[in-house]
């Protein structure tokens, strides 16, 4: 697995700072960059099956752990300025 970038550690440190909660697709587009592999979730486990499915899709589109770290450091900017941030 790659390593992580500064920006990256700081978008996870300002995300925790948000002054509302994310969406659940919000979430889930962020979830997308902080994990290389998953293994799949039991069958009762449906929120792990939505998170799963859209890691999947984006794993198998061939995007790369950089790239997935730049869009999370984007998309945290964004909600910052959408959702407001303490700091």
């Amino acid at each position: 697995m790659a390593g992580k970038s500064p920006a990256f550690d700081k978008a996870v440190t300002d995300s925790r700072k948000l002054k509302a909660k994310p969406t659940d697709d919000e979430l889930l587009e962020g979830t997308q960059a902080k994990f290389e592999d998953a293994e799949k979730p039991g069958s009762f486990d449906f929120k792990g099956k939505y998170k799963y499915n859209a890691w999947k899709k984006v794993h198998e589109e061939g995007i790369t752990v950089e790239e997935a770290q730049k869009k999370y450091v984007e998309l945290v900017e964004k909600l910052k300025s959408t959702l407001g941030f303490e700091g």
